[in-house]
């Protein structure tokens, strides 16, 4: 995996997924690129590839094949988070070599050479829905994503009866579509509607940063300095509270795939008015105003608009959502599921 930091903005999920295949195996052996903050089971042995002290590349990949040598006795199967160029790396020295079985996790609409290269090699492959995974393969088992339903849970007494609370939680990148959520709150101020809109994340790429820059001079240009609060990163645990306080999450993100922040939200009983195309048939089941255009900033103000009058009135679609969550992405039952497909490759 890339990351064993429980307090990553982005990564630190893992931490949990961790502890819970601890309880399923005799021991879980972790290869990351990076290591931080993590307090896990004994059974469970962290190495980092050094990327946190600076280590390069043709380090890394050193490390990499030394360390998956040493262990070969101590591991019977192999599982990659998210990062097929792991499998492309050592796919044939797992699979011809050593005869480990190669499971691989992903979820992401791009397909690419090293997919490819992966899927080959992979004997299962998770995802967490239908278009999470588009390369046609007989391996790809849907499992959901992995929600703990126990952290991610409502706390109703937070949200505010008057200001109507619009959240964004993710990278600050373009193909996240912050600009177009921007321009739809900034028709609501013109419209005089009482709201606050969160931005939970920062940028990652040299890109991101030229692009949270311009974001910072369309909040100048629309007058939303009062409105609009770039929070920054947060870790999973720190994130919890500003999804129970929003009266609706707002999901642009032209990714493709089921967004593990759209099932967070609702896990905390929080609305979601989402464009993706991965998103549309799990909240268009509920409420028809939780769809807008992809692009057509004024469907996105009009949805918004719709919450913001039914802000304290949603009861029944809050515990509707939530329960989307519990019984089809509960982390609980992701673990298991993966666990025992592992067990039985």
């Amino acid at each position: 995996t890339q990351v064993v930091d429980r307090q990553d903005s982005v990564l630190g999920f893992f931490h949990s997924w961790i502890e819970r295949f601890a309880q399923y195996f005799d021991a879980v052996e972790v290869v990351c690129l990076k290591e931080g903050e993590h307090s896990l089971p004994e059974k469970v042995s962290v190495s980092s590839l050094g990327k946190e002290n600076g280590a390069g590349k043709i380090t890394r990949a050193f490390r990499l094949y030394r360390m998956i040598w040493q262990k070969r006795n101590e591991y019977d199967v192999v599982l990659v988070h998210m990062n097929p160029i792991y499998i492309v790396l050592c796919g044939w020295l797992w699979k011809w070599i050593m005869k480990k079985p190669i499971c691989l996790w992903y979820t992401h609409k791009s397909i690419d050479w090293k997919l490819k290269v992966a899927e080959k090699f992979a004997t299962q492959i998770f995802t967490a829905s239908t278009e999470s995974f588009r390369l046609e393969s007989q391996k790809v088992l849907v499992t959901g994503h992995g929600i703990d339903t126990d952290v991610f849970k409502p706390n109703y007494s937070l949200k505010d009866k008057d200001t109507f609370e619009i959240l964004f939680v993710g990278r600050v990148s373009e193909t996240k579509g912050l600009g177009i959520c921007l321009k739809a709150v900034s028709i609501l101020k013109d419209a005089g509607i009482d709201f606050h809109f969160s931005i939970v994340g920062g940028p990652v790429t040299p890109g991101d940063v030229i692009y949270k820059k311009q974001m910072e001079k369309l909040v100048l240009q629309k007058e939303l300095e009062g409105f609009v609060t770039f929070v920054g990163p947060v870790s999973p645990a720190s994130s919890v509270p500003y999804f129970q306080k929003a009266h609706v999450f707002v999901h642009a993100s032209d990714t493709g795939s089921l967004d593990k922040v759209v099932l967070e939200s609702m896990a905390c009983g929080t609305p979601v008015v989402s464009s993706s195309e991965a998103v549309i048939p799990i909240v268009s089941k509920y409420n028809s105003h939780s769809v807008f255009e992809a692009g057509v900033t004024k469907d996105l103000a009009d949805k918004l608009e719709y919450f913001s009058r039914m802000k304290n009135d949603m009861h029944y679609l809050q515990e509707q959502v939530r329960g989307e969550v519990v019984k089809n992405h509960a982390l609980d039952d992701l673990i298991e599921k993966v666990s025992n497909s592992i067990k039985n490759v």
